[in-house]
């Protein structure tokens, strides 16, 4: 019996079938991930029903069955293009916003300006008009706790939704938004009250809320002021009092935004010009 020798397994032959097997394992994932949620999840049910079908008519040797199976198999991709043609559009228009060639620090630094842009529109209107406003940021520590005791959105953050949350006597009104990873988590949730002698007897339970949620977790918290409409951020047991659009907007960028990474060379500029052209159009 010959020596096993290592070498004979690191051929081109074995490396293209495991990489083969894994990019198709990475594109059944990406589907998976992007039906998700959606009513396609009910027809990869059915066609998964209706290959089992086939394989036990075959293996029964049900050639009547078997037969009416190939024929609907046959005909099920034109079937699914036609049926579900808006989720396939959405999903191509996904992949061709897909970031290549460095781009994403770019995608994060957008989404994090688009989140501190969104936050500056909600607040502008509440702090203008007084409306009382209690917003967590997570960072690195999980805030979980205190999302399962909020009512669950799972929503993109927008201006608008931030402001309609706090519209007073609306159900949703009364405790803290929780946003984690850009979107809005929960509405509603209660934070834990600071008992911090340092805090001013002027500022109410928000305010509480607020320096009491940054002395157990590290999450960036703000509060819009009912009273004075003044804008608080607290963050690691200290709080920074009525500041203005300038200030607030300087704060969230540097803890929000991430820095930009270097400049693209000239053929990753050409690439992304080419990648996006018409995209904004």
């Amino acid at each position: 019996m010959s020596n096993f020798n290592i070498s004979n397994l690191l051929t081109w032959n074995n490396l293209s079938i495991v990489l083969d097997v894994l990019i198709i394992w990475y594109l059944v994932y990406r589907l998976i991930m992007l039906i998700r949620g959606t009513k396609a999840v009910q027809l990869a049910k059915g066609i998964v029903l209706i290959f089992l079908i086939r394989i036990i008519a075959g293996f029964l040797q049900l050639h009547a069955l078997t037969y009416i199976v190939d024929q609907i198999v046959s005909w099920s991709v034109l079937g699914i293009i036609i049926i579900f043609q808006p989720e396939i559009r959405r999903g191509l228009e996904r992949l061709g916003r897909t970031p290549i060639f460095g781009g994403r620090e770019n995608s994060e630094y957008d989404r994090s300006m688009k989140l501190v842009n969104e936050l500056d529109k909600a607040i502008q209107y509440m702090s203008k008009r007084r409306i009382g406003a209690l917003i967590t940021i997570q960072q690195e520590t999980g805030l979980e706790d205190y999302i399962e005791t909020g009512i669950k959105l799972d929503a993109d953050v927008t201006g608008e939704l931030l402001i309609n949350i706090f519209i007073p006597n609306t159900p949703l009104h009364d405790g803290a938004v929780i946003i984690n990873k850009d979107r809005i988590a929960v509405a509603a949730a209660y934070l834990p009250l600071s008992d911090s002698s340092m805090i001013p007897k002027r500022l109410g339970t928000r305010h509480r809320a607020a320096v009491g949620i940054s002395e157990v977790t590290d999450a960036i918290t703000i509060v819009v002021s009912e009273e004075t409409g003044g804008v608080t951020i607290t963050r690691n047991g200290r709080f920074l009092l009525d500041l203005t659009q300038e200030e607030y907007l300087k704060y969230l960028r540097a803890e929000l935004v991430p820095k930009k990474e270097k400049k693209k060379t000239w053929y990753q500029k050409l690439f992304d010009r080419v990648w996006k052209w018409g995209v904004d159009k």
